[in-house]
């Protein structure tokens, strides 16, 4: 676990890095030793078929990634294929989208339809389980045969191994991790202590109780548009680091009744009137503001907030980040987070002779450990060296999460990520009716049960 942590030191977040004086050069770093493979060892056991020969001529590759619109990687991603075509004389033909629920419809279509893309930068976890199971990705074990040095700069087992069959199909560049974000002035007001690693929930409940009392929102969170980071951490209350992402398989096993008790303390929650007076309306955005605003005390979001939170204050020192307070078996210090996208070789285009070769040089570069470096800034990475991070040029907030990640005792990944966006209705959708009692904890957690083996 230390070993792993000491990784994750590198693992604190997904932010802006304009925010923190990064910018692109668009001078491209070195590629990786597996993209300079022109052919595969003759020595190698894994070897099965010499590798493809590449084309007499620049090779075009159809390229569909979440890097654009507000992604704050958007610019690394343009300047990273304007190098690696001037370098190669090959050319990508970009289709990159922002990352939403009409892209991941997009791109399963494409699939269906038999367009899909040469090489996808997409979502593992149960978002890519219809390209697994047709076969229309291939596999790192496979590509080694071929290219024993694919992907080598990587830890395997943080590479996020598909649910379909526990093989690594995509070459991850960042992660992320979710904490509770603190308003230090509200505190301070309100006469508490910020949270610490060894406050506990029911710690954090009288705290919550004296910022109420002392005229301000205790929790910032919208239970009608994300109530999911609350879900997670409620839930992980009742589960540990190696159980969490576990599904329950009906609503009255061990991890169905974790569920079920989690839920009701996110009620609990309501009950006690320890989130915003509109939550079961406010958007996202709102509640944020309120937060931001010095309204209320604590935020439960992911590394990708801490950009947001810099860009909306001048006082960046009034903000920090810290354990989420646990109970039961969780320790506050187990965390949630992981490596959820990736770098996926499309079946198509690996049978292709013509661009075989070009995917993995392409994918190489886009993960070597100075592209990594430059992509993940701290957040978390599969990289064995790790990436280096200059902390004197990061904010008080980003340093703060360094911290959280080093000092983490487990992680788990959020188990959300392994329940479609359908599936989740009657449990997230539902969250207002939940928590008012309009609606049974276990009958909704049930149906989302329902759904889920439905789409099974």
């Amino acid at each position: 676990m230390k070993k792993m942590l000491a990784m994750l030191l590198t693992g604190a977040m997904v932010f802006s890095l304009a925010a923190c004086g990064n910018s692109s050069s668009g001078n491209a770093p070195a590629q990786s030793g597996a993209s300079n493979d022109s052919a595969p060892a003759a020595e190698s056991p894994a070897e099965s078929e010499p590798a493809a020969e590449p084309s007499a001529g620049p090779v075009t590759l159809n390229v569909t990634t979440t890097y654009a619109g507000e992604d704050t990687n958007a610019g690394n991603y343009q300047d990273a294929i304007a190098a690696w075509q001037e370098e190669t004389g090959n050319k990508i033909n970009d289709a990159s989208a922002s990352s939403a629920e009409t892209f991941k419809a997009r791109v399963i279509s494409d699939f269906e339809m038999g367009s899909e893309p040469d090489v996808l930068f997409y979502f593992n976890g149960v978002d890519s389980n219809p390209f697994v199971e047709a076969g229309k990705v291939v596999s790192i074990d496979e590509i080694r045969e071929t290219y024993p040095d694919y992907a080598s700069n990587m830890k395997d087992g943080m590479m996020g191994a598909s649910p379909v069959d526990g093989k690594n199909y995509s070459v991850p560049v960042n992660g992320y991790w979710e904490g509770l974000f603190v308003n230090k002035s509200v505190c301070e007001a309100a006469g508490v202590d910020i949270p610490t690693a060894d406050t506990t929930w029911d710690e954090f409940m009288e705290i919550c109780q004296k910022v109420k009392d002392a005229g301000y929102t205790p929790i910032a969170a919208s239970f009608a548009e994300i109530p999911h980071y609350w879900f997670e951490f409620c839930i992980y209350n009742y589960l540990t680091p190696a159980t969490h992402n576990i599904l329950p398989g009906s609503v009255d096993d061990e991890h169905g009744k974790a569920w079920v008790n989690g839920i009701g303390d996110m009620k609990v929650l309501y009950e006690k009137g320890f989130l915003p007076e509109n939550t079961l309306s406010a958007t996202d955005g709102e509640t944020f503001q309120l937060f931001i605003d010095g309204k209320a005390a604590f935020l439960i979001d992911g590394s990708w907030k801490v950009g947001g939170i810099e860009s909306s204050t001048d006082d960046i020192d009034n903000f920090t980040v810290t354990y989420v307070p646990g109970k039961n078996d969780r320790k506050s210090t187990d965390i949630i987070g992981g490596l959820s996208s990736g770098w996926y070789i499309t079946r198509k285009a690996w049978d292709d002779p013509e661009k075989q070769k070009a995917c993995v040089d392409f994918i190489s570069y886009m993960t070597s450990d100075d592209m990594v470096s430059k992509f993940a800034s701290v957040s978390a990475t599969a990289l064995k060296d790790g990436v280096q991070v200059d902390e004197s040029q990061l904010t008080s907030l980003a340093v703060a999460g360094l911290d959280m990640v080093e000092g983490a005792t487990g992680m788990a990944g959020a188990v959300q990520d392994q329940v479609t966006q359908e599936a989740r209705v009657p449990v997230f959708n539902g969250m207002p009716d939940i928590v008012t009692g309009k609606a049974d904890i276990a009958t909704a957690v049930s149906d989302l049960l329902a759904l889920v083996a439905e789409g099974q």
